[in-house]
């Protein structure tokens, strides 16, 4: 039986986005500026603005919620500005550069660069300690583990004052023993300070990746156990009945507990829930071809869905990291609305990649900022209304934003004030709709066969030039848009992948009861897990992948795997989809040629039941119910401005259309209706913007 409330928090770097979805299907929204130096500030602002809407004390809004979900860039902080904690590595003895060496990979578009700097490295040279010891690619044991080498390395670590530990030693994967080992003898030598090892953390062959991956949590996993313990301790405080869950990079939830030892699944939290929502949204059109785009104060973030299937990515190099873990594949941008707009030296304009955040702002926040951005530009431009209040407490200064394009774009340019700020729209534009073209034609996908689901407070004034710039006709706008991905996490389910590697060549007369086996052990730890979560065996879902290639090639073709027993028929079904897959990635295939699986994964899906969609009914209102006045709105760049009509969204009924130009406020954000497009609010409470020419 639900109770009240849901909740989900999205933490971005600009504001944190409040969604309380009721048991009835009503959503409100909220808005609070983020404090990076210690999110629960954020978390206890906007609930208070929720208390005061709902006028109940915070302590019982949550207690009334079945689910408190958090989504956090704690982690994506951490790794951006390089504020991780001290690390040190154990390895295999002659593996302690590695890290260092990337494979020779140099990452696509450097490759011929010389001069182009090497990666940051999370572990210096003389904090990764080769260690004695060795299995096997079959499990057997070639060498003892050198204990002595394990003290020695932690005294130096001690000396150091290494917070956190990684371990990886090669074929780990195979027998974990040494590992497990070690990590026991460093408890013991260091308590307090965090260990993970490689075949806890990616339990997959590719030693660089694998090590890497381990490295990542290490550096990170101290910093997000600080983070949800406070997040804990304060739900706890307000008699929270239920324990956070937090939103993982695969696109499920999981409790904090999880998350304290496993920070590299939270990378990409706050994104990954979009792709979830977008389809939520597009469902009731029959879509199921997506794109969402975000655009919030700090980032653009893009992801793809095709056929109702989002694309996991594994063993990615992100940040300059190589990451093994499944994430959601979210394209990101240094493209927001606090974008930092400036004429460089040689003249030209440059939108991003740098943000005015939350603090100080952009100009017209009036809390300090002194260089125009985009939200300034749109301010400009008209799309904005001057006396809005964006998240309760901003209100914003026209002259100011003015003056700073005046000052910092226009003048040096010699332009008019007008062309400067429709330049900086222009750019961040063509900025973003690289990004979309990189999820879609540069990998075979075609952005007019997807709809545009438009997301992030400052998307709704750029979404009509996006989507005529790639060519979809169709965009649609939630109610809910500002805080997107804060709502996808709300009517997201629980979700555990758990990996293993099981090198076999894979044929219909291979032994495959090794391999039932495995698949069978990883599903009992997520089923375990997930009934200990308190989920019923109804409510658990399970889906299988492995990771096949050819014999003698190095990289592997993910393909699904059905759920059940392997038999030799679900071989031979698995062989011709892997042939058909390495044909999609390769443009050939080679059925003849003999097959080896390398890599196994089990995802147990918890699913959580989703608040109902609330159905509007026409209340007989008229376009002049809606129309709030007019403005002057620019839309092109020769100046040429045009008295446009501003729209009350609280006030619009369903099924009116409404042709642009036009703008659509809503109290978190506003919809640019660009000369050419219709919009409509739909019964789902999502507008439906259509291209008319």
């Amino acid at each position: 039986m639900r109770s009240k409330y849901r909740l989900g928090v999205d933490a971005g770097g600009t504001f944190t986005d409040f969604v309380l979805a009721e048991n009835d299907g009503n959503i409100r929204v909220f808005k609070s500026p983020s404090t990076p130096e210690d999110g629960t500030i954020a978390i206890r602002n906007g609930l208070g603005q929720i208390a005061e809407a709902l006028n109940k004390p915070v302590s019982q809004i949550v207690q009334e919620c079945d689910l408190c979900i958090n989504g956090t860039t704690v982690a994506l902080n951490a790794l951006i500005e390089k504020k991780g904690v001290k690390v040190g590595l154990l390895c295999s003895t002659g593996h302690e550069d590695s890290i260092e060496i990337r494979l020779g990979h140099k990452e696509e578009g450097y490759r011929y660069e010389a001069d182009f700097p090497p990666a940051h490295m999370i572990v210096p040279r003389h904090l990764r300690r080769g260690i004695d010891g060795r299995f096997l690619a079959d499990g057997t044991e070639h060498s003892p583990l050198n204990e002595q080498q394990i003290r020695e390395a932690v005294a130096c670590f001690k000396e150091q004052e290494v917070e956190s530990v990684a371990i990886s030693f090669l074929w780990a994967v195979r027998n974990p023993a040494h590992e497990r080992r070690a990590k026991e003898l460093i408890e013991q030598l260091m308590p307090g300070v965090f260990v993970c090892t490689g075949s806890e953390v990616y339990p997959q062959i590719r030693e660089y990746t694998r090590t890497s991956t381990t490295i990542v949590n290490a550096y990170l996993s101290p910093v997000m156990r600080r983070y949800v313990e406070r997040i804990d301790d304060y739900f706890k405080s307000l008699g929270a009945r239920y324990p956070v869950r937090y939103f993982q990079s695969n696109g499920g939830l999981a409790i904090g507990e999880a998350m304290q030892g496993r920070a590299v699944n939270a990378i990409n939290s706050g994104p990954a829930s979009a792709p979830q929502a977008g389809l939520y949204v597009a469902r009731p059109f029959d879509i199921e071809n997506v794109i969402t785009v975000d655009m919030g104060g700090t980032s653009f973030d893009i992801t793809l869905t095709k056929d109702s299937h989002t694309n996991l990515s594994k063993d990615i190099d992100f940040l300059r990291y190589r990451i093994g873990v499944p994430m959601i594949q979210v394209e990101t941008l240094g493209a927001g609305g606090g974008s930092i707009c400036q004429v460089d030296e040689f003249g030209m304009l440059q939108v991003g990649p740098e943000s005015a955040g939350a603090t100080p702002g952009p100009v017209c926040y009036g809390k300090g900022g002194t260089r125009p951005t985009v939200t300034d530009a749109n301010l400009v431009l008209g799309y904005l209304n001057p006396d809005a209040v964006l998240g309760g407490t901003i209100r914003l200064d026209r002259d100011a934003a003015w003056q700073a394009v005046k000052k910092h774009v226009a003048d040096p340019l010699g332009i008019s004030v007008e062309k400067a700020a429709y330049g900086i729209s222009t750019i961040v534009n063509l900025n973003m709709v690289s990004g979309i073209r990189r999820v879609s034609i540069e990998r075979g996908y075609d952005p007019r066969d997807f709809a545009l689901i438009c997301a992030g407070g400052a998307a709704g004034m750029h979404i009509t030039a996006l989507a005529e710039e790639i060519g979809s006709r169709t965009v649609l706008v939630p109610k809910v848009a500002s805080v997107f991905c804060a709502f996808g996490q709300v009517i997201s389910d629980v979700r555990y992948n758990y990996l293993a590697s099981e090198p076999m060549p894979i044929h219909r007369e291979a032994d495959l009861s090794l391999l039932n086996e495995r698949f069978h052990e990883l599903e009992r730890q997520g089923t375990d897990h997930l009934l200990a979560d308190g989920f019923q065996m109804d409510d658990i879902g399970l889906s299988r992948s492995v990771e096949m290639r050819y014999q003698g090639q190095i990289h592997e073709c993910p393909v699904e795997l059905p759920g059940g027993e392997i038999t030799p028929d679900t071989v031979d079904a698995l062989l011709e989809a892997f042939h058909r897959r390495h044909e999609e990635l390769y443009t050939y295939s080679e059925p003849n040629n003999p097959v080896e699986l390398v890599n196994i994964e089990s995802t147990l899906t918890g699913r959580v039941s989703k608040p109902p969609v609330q159905q509007l009914v026409a209340a007989g209102r008229t376009q002049a119910d809606a129309l709030t006045g007019h403005r002057q709105m620019l839309f092109d760049a020769d100046g040429h401005w045009i008295e446009t009509g501003v729209y009350s969204g609280e006030r619009l009924d369903v099924g009116l259309e409404i042709m642009g130009p036009a703008v659509v406020e809503e109290p978190t954000t506003n919809i640019v209706v660009r000369p050419g497009w219709c919009l409509v609010l739909e019964s789902n409470n999502c507008y439906r913007l259509t291209r008319v020419k």
